[in-house]
C-alpha cells in the first residue's frame, strides 16, 4: 500500500494503472483501477464496500452450512441408533444377536457426535475465520485507497494501516 502511494505521488493516479493491471488480488485491482480512471472518492467507497459486504455474505454462508451440518450429524448418529435398538428388539428371542444391534447403537452415536465435533463444527468455525480475517484485509485496503485517492502522505498511510494488523 505505501508502494503504491509512492507510485501515486510520485507519477499521479495514471502511474497506478500498471499497478493495478499486474495486481492478482480482484479487490485490490478493482479498487486501483477506480482510482486510475479518476472516480471520486465517495463512490470508490461505495463500489467497494458492496463487493466487501457481499463476499463476507458468501464466505459466512459457506461457514453456516458446515456449522448446520456439524447441528444434523448427532441426530443423525441418534437415528442410526435407534435403528440398531430396533434389530435388537427384533432379536430378543435370540441372546445371540443383541450384541451386535447394540454394537450398532452405540457405534452410531459416537460416530454422529465424533463426526460433528471434530470435523463438521471446526471446519465451519476454520471458514468463519478466515472470512472475517479476508473481510478485515479489504477494509484496510478500502481505507488504504481512499486515502491515496485523497492525496495523503504515504507515512501517514502506513500509520493509519498498522491499526489493521493488530
Amino acid at each position: 500500500m505505501v508502494g503504491w502511494s509512492m507510485a501515486a505521488r510520485k507519477e499521479g493516479l495514471l502511474g497506478l494503472e500498471p499497478i493495478a493491471d499486474s495486481e492478482p488480488d480482484p479487490y485490490a485491482r478493482k479498487g486501483l483501477q477506480l482510482l486510475v480512471d479518476g472516480a471520486e472518492p465517495e463512490a470508490i467507497r461505495s463500489i467497494l464496500e458492496v463487493d466487501l459486504y457481499t463476499q463476507e455474505a458468501r464466505d459466512i454462508q459457506a461457514a453456516k452450512v458446515f456449522e448446520s451440518m456439524g447441528g444434523y450429524a448427532p441426530t443423525i448418529g441418534i437415528i442410526g441408533a435407534v435403528m440398531g435398538l430396533i434389530h435388537v428388539m427384533g432379536n430378543l428371542a435370540d441372546p445371540s444377536q443383541l450384541g451386535g444391534g447394540i454394537a450398532v447403537a452405540f457405534v452410531a452415536t459416537i460416530y454422529g457426535v465424533g463426526f460433528a465435533n471434530l470435523l463438521l463444527l471446526p471446519i465451519g468455525n476454520k471458514l468463519k475465520s478466515i472470512a472475517m480475517r479476508q473481510s478485515r484485509y479489504r477494509e484496510m485496503l478500502l481505507e488504504g485507497i481512499l486515502s491515496i485517492g485523497e492525496g495523503e502522505n504515504p507515512r501517514s498511510i502506513e500509520l493509519k494501516l498498522q491499526g489493521f494488523m493488530d
